[in-house]
């Protein structure tokens, strides 16, 4: 299986992943992968906030530990049902600032772990 690809760099609106020549918004990051998150696909809103469809392709991907970013200012929601929809499929989910969770996917990643993520940049 490939490494998941480290996140590089990130500011307001900007994401980039190693290897990858896009400069993304919001992300979706997973072993071997990264792509942007658009959230007209699953018509995504700050509230209620990320869904399982959101998260569905990541998941797919055999991911041990998803990680999500819920903002710079934390504006995005993470209802209590996708989070159960994460762990009965036997996922850990670590749910933070982007800052922070940009930093806790980066770590899993250096320690060798099978972990994906969802980065939201902006608020």
């Amino acid at each position: 299986m490939s490494a998941s690809p480290e996140i590089s760099s990130l500011s307001w609106g900007q994401m980039k992943v190693k290897g990858c020549f896009s400069t993304y918004k919001d992300c979706k990051v997973w072993p071997g992968g990264s792509r942007a998150w658009d959230w007209r696909e699953t018509g995504t809103q700050h509230s209620p906030g990320v869904q399982p469809a959101d998260l569905e392709e990541v998941l797919e991907k055999g991911v041990d530990t998803l990680v999500i970013g819920r903002g710079m200012t934390e504006a995005l929601q993470v209802p209590s049902s996708t989070l159960d929809f994460v762990r009965q499929r036997g996922v850990e989910i670590r749910v933070l600032q982007t800052e922070k969770a940009v930093t806790e996917y980066n770590n899993l990643v250096g320690q060798g772990a099978k972990v994906g993520g969802v980065f939201h940049s902006t608020c």
